[in-house]
């Protein structure tokens, strides 16, 4: 390679020129000492920057040459930096990033790949490497990569948005967010199903891929898609594919804590959960988030996502606090569904987590099961029933005395809130009362401190003319009944 001389350089070819106009020193060697990086030549280095702990060692020139920032600072020690002449806080994609530039700006090669170009991008954006400074600069490298590399490929794409996670905002800022979702969703756009299930391998090949992703750029992915004419029932699956990797095993966490009584301590709710209160505020902010942002790219379409599903992020959004319109959007969602409920779902524990990562009971009531929010749920489904003129109310009924007779083990559960959830159904719902009258005996027995009043009342939801002769003959036994009830109970 041909040598030149720089201003001040010996005769004997001290610099060798890369790329026909970089100057670099000869016999150079990289090293790493501890805290400190070296660029070791023939030459003395005469710059430091500091980049997190490390201390890079470096000439000046082949630095200033492509960086226009570092020729625009005032690259002087000081009294309060006495060990190096810049130092950089937050540096895009960290020590290694750095090392990469370094290393391009002594003219030797760099390999750019899905993993760092975001990195290299926003880091040379920093130190403007504009085309000004330098024919082929780091600017103009990393973009002619991600154009025409990174956003023709799904696979790249993907893992470039991923290295994106951790470069806000230069990542936004730079438009490489934008522009790797855009071309992730026009590629998820032309999936085009048949008449085969929608959740198909065919279908749902690119599930598993945007799941990988923080979920405000999996939103962007999907907002943007629907906008391209993506399906419905495609995009419910998604997201149901989504929450059950982000929101694992909620069910099996909610039953574990529905069994807990509320005379148990907030400190036993955090060694439940296995977290330090810090970590414990961390993750709910995040399932909290993801709670919010999956709710709020639902479909409007109410078959796109199942009413268990539905149910689900209800009881993650309440344990986690999340806002009552987002409760109350999802109260209304399962409503419309609630004839494809089943009990269990419907088993909403009353505690919630605070800010503070301690277990918190409803304010209004102090049972094992959110009655309030079933409650509501089914005053949506018969304002939903009314509008659409639908005839579900009799399917309704079972599940809700089967419900009933679930929540009536609970010692807190008041008698007006057993009986004004049991009364909430038209009379003409139930055609059998046998459902009622197992959770009505259900209720007296865990409650046997009522008074004959309160026995006699809560009797009066049940018509025994509509007893099964079963229920009746075990009716007619029953001396939990008030007696009045048992004398009118069909022989």
């Amino acid at each position: 390679m041909a040598q030149l001389q720089s201003p001040g350089s010996d005769s004997d070819g001290t610099y060798q020129v890369h790329n026909q106009s970089i100057l670099v020193p000869a016999n150079l060697i990289f090293e790493k000492k501890e805290h400190s990086w070296f660029a070791s030549s023939q030459i003395p280095t005469d710059l430091s920057i500091q980049v997190q702990d490390i201390t890079f060692h470096v000439h000046k020139f082949p630095l200033v040459s492509r960086c226009g920032y570092l020729s625009e600072v005032n690259l002087q020690p000081t009294k309060s930096n006495p060990g190096y002449d810049l130092k950089f806080e937050k540096f895009p994609g960290g020590l290694e990033t750095f090392e990469t530039v370094v290393k391009f700006c002594y003219g030797l090669p760099i390999s750019l790949n899905p993993n760092n170009v975001a990195a290299l991008r926003c880091a040379s954006e920093l130190l403007e490497m504009t085309e000004a400074l330098e024919g082929g600069n780091l600017i103009s490298k990393t973009d002619a990569f991600l154009t025409f590399v990174v956003l023709s490929s799904w696979r790249d794409s993907i893992t470039v948005l991923k290295t994106c996670e951790s470069l806000s905002p230069w990542a936004e800022n730079l438009q490489i967010v934008r522009r790797c979702c855009d071309s992730i969703a026009w590629k998820v756009s032309q999936v085009n199903p048949t008449t085969r299930d929608m959740t198909s391998t065919e279908d749902s090949w690119w599930f598993q891929d945007t799941s990988t992703l923080r979920i405000d750029h999996f939103v962007r992915i999907i907002t943007a898609s629907r906008a391209k004419g993506l399906k419905p029932e495609i995009v419910g699956s998604c997201i149901m594919y989504y929450a059950g990797k982000w929101l694992p095993g909620m069910d099996a966490e909610m039953e574990r804590l529905r069994r807990y009584s509320y005379s148990k301590t907030e400190m036993q709710l955090e060694i439940l959960s296995g977290r330090t209160q810090e970590a414990q505020v961390a993750h709910n902010k995040e399932q909290r988030m993801i709670v919010e942002n999956l709710v709020s790219i639902l479909p409007p379409q109410k078959e796109t996502v199942s009413c268990k599903f539905l149910l689900g992020m209800l009881k993650v959004a309440l344990f986690y606090s999340a806002s009552s319109a987002l409760v109350s959007e999802l109260e209304k969602r399962i409503g419309m569904v609630l004839e494809n409920a089943e009990v269990n779902d419907l088993l909403v524990p009353s505690c919630t987590i605070g800010d503070q990562g301690k277990a918190l009971s409803s304010p209004d009531e102090c049972t094992m099961h959110n009655i309030n929010v079933v409650q509501r749920i089914l005053e949506y489904f018969l304002m939903h029933e009314q509008q659409q003129q639908q005839k579900s109310g009799k399917l309704i009924s079972k599940i809700l005395d089967r419900y009933l007779a679930e929540v009536a083990r609970d010692p807190n559960l008041q008698v007006t809130k057993f009986q004004v959830l049991a009364e909430t159904l038209p009379e003409n719902a139930r055609t059998c009362h046998d459902g009622i009258y197992r959770a009505i005996d259900t209720y007296l027995k865990s409650h046997p401190s009522l008074s004959e009043y309160e026995r006699r009342r809560l009797c009066k939801i049940m018509d025994c003319e509509k007893l099964s002769l079963d229920a009746c003959m075990h009716a007619a036994q029953n001396d939990r009944l008030p007696l009045r009830t048992v004398m009118q109970t069909p022989r």
